[in-house]
């Protein structure tokens, strides 16, 4: 299997510099973007096929259950299975959910965690399901963890994975970065390289946080 190159990036429902966002997008050349914030509201999924397409990706996963998260995929690759889930939620809290999908053999999971310890713990059972359930070749979880390395919900998804992007850096806030909040997880068996968050011009515009990047492949 070729290496599949895989993104996360938050995309603060693109209430920043559009353009730069689909600039940033297609010089990324990934094979599958995990998505966190899309753009919300009742033209949200619109607005979202529009971005992707512009980038030269296709929307996998949006909307739904997925809620603050969205998977797109370059288009041509296999996808099977596209599906989203809501997260444990209570009044008060931003809805989330999950968006996964087998892209080229490989489970790829976009996930945007809750801002409290309380939240991620219930966060985690389904996530774990996803995680464990898969009949694919392999795991790559992605996204805005909302907590750093160490923290118990990193702990605990690293009992199944591991942290492909340990040595990139911190990802939030884009233009004084010193919190690492966005990462890739993947299956132990799996080869990564290129591990990468990119800050630039172009992304202290586009988002509040920075994209990450690496490629992931058999061994």
């Amino acid at each position: 299997m070729p290496p599949l190159r895989v993104a996360t990036w938050n995309l603060r429902q693109l209430k920043d510099d559009r353009a730069a966002v689909v600039d940033v997008l297609r010089s990324l050349e990934a094979d599958a973007v995990a998505v966190q914030e899309p753009p919300r509201g009742p033209a949200g999924r619109r607005r979202l096929r529009r971005l992707a397409h512009e980038a030269g990706l296709a929307v996998a996963v949006a909307g739904g259950g997925a809620r603050t998260t969205a998977l797109l995929v370059r288009p041509g690759l296999p996808v099977h299975g596209a599906r989203s889930m809501r997260l444990a939620w209570r009044p008060g809290r931003t809805r989330r959910g999950l968006a996964y999908a087998e892209v080229a053999g490989l489970r790829v999971i976009s996930v945007h965690l809750g801002l409290t310890d309380a939240e991620r713990r219930r966060h985690l059972v389904r996530l774990g399901h996803v995680v464990r359930s898969t009949t694919s070749r392999g795991v790559v979880l992605a996204g805005d963890l909302n907590e750093e390395p160490g923290g118990p919900t990193r702990r605990a998804l690293e009992l199944h994975l591991r942290d492909a992007t340990a040595s990139v850096g911190a990802t939030f806030p884009t233009r004084r970065p010193h919190r690492r909040l966005d990462a890739i997880l993947v299956s132990p068996g799996l080869r990564v390289s290129g591990a990468r968050r990119v800050q630039d011009e172009r992304t202290r515009v586009a988002s509040d946080h920075l994209p990450v990047v690496v490629d992931v492949a058999l061994p």
